[in-house]
């Protein structure tokens, strides 16, 4: 009977340390999907200050948009913050958006190869970020199951969020010039 106990003991012990490793090992994935966002969201904000300096000399009035654009990238790099990320983005659409206004810098080679790079630029970071739900899936998933959710409320972990765009961040941009 006192083996009986021994093993049921060691047993449930064995399934907790198993449990424990399997849910800290989804956190680790979420944790490095997420910063892969961040390598490709810096990569692509890197190219912003030659995509602003090359629209800039064709389009003088938008000073206000290339200059708020340029401290939303610093204000990004220092705090790495999604949202920031999202502002700027959407700035940086904008850009995209004032460009196709001027011929004569859609037809530039320099401007057609920071076109390209920023599209291969959001290419990755799509995929980075559909991985980043996937891993943020998996690991929320193994939180609620059971029985790992015991082991997860007994070590305080908690859900992470999914990635997600506002409503109004999915809309086509209005440049009005």
């Amino acid at each position: 009977m006192g083996a009986f106990f021994i093993i049921l003991i060691i047993a449930i012990l064995l399934f907790v340390l198993l449990s424990y490793n399997s849910i800290v090992s989804r956190k680790h994935k979420v944790a490095q999907a997420r910063s892969s966002i961040d390598v490709y969201l810096n990569q692509r904000f890197d190219l912003i200050p030659n995509l602003v300096e090359c629209v800039k000399g064709y389009a003088k009035h938008e000073k206000e948009i290339f200059e708020e654009t340029m401290k939303l990238r610093a204000s990004y790099n220092n705090s790495k913050d999604l949202n920031e990320a999202s502002l700027l983005n959407s700035k940086c659409n904008t850009i995209l958006a004032i460009a196709e206004n001027y011929p004569e810098l859609k037809a530039s080679e320099n401007f057609l190869n920071l076109q390209k790079a920023l599209s291969k630029m959001e290419n990755q970071l799509q995929a980075a970020r559909r991985l980043y739900n996937t891993e943020v899936t998996d690991y929320n998933t193994k939180l609620n199951v059971v029985p790992t959710n015991l082991i997860a409320k007994v070590f305080n972990f908690k859900e992470e969020p999914l990635f997600q765009i506002e409503e109004y961040k999915k809309e086509n941009i209005d440049v009005n010039l």
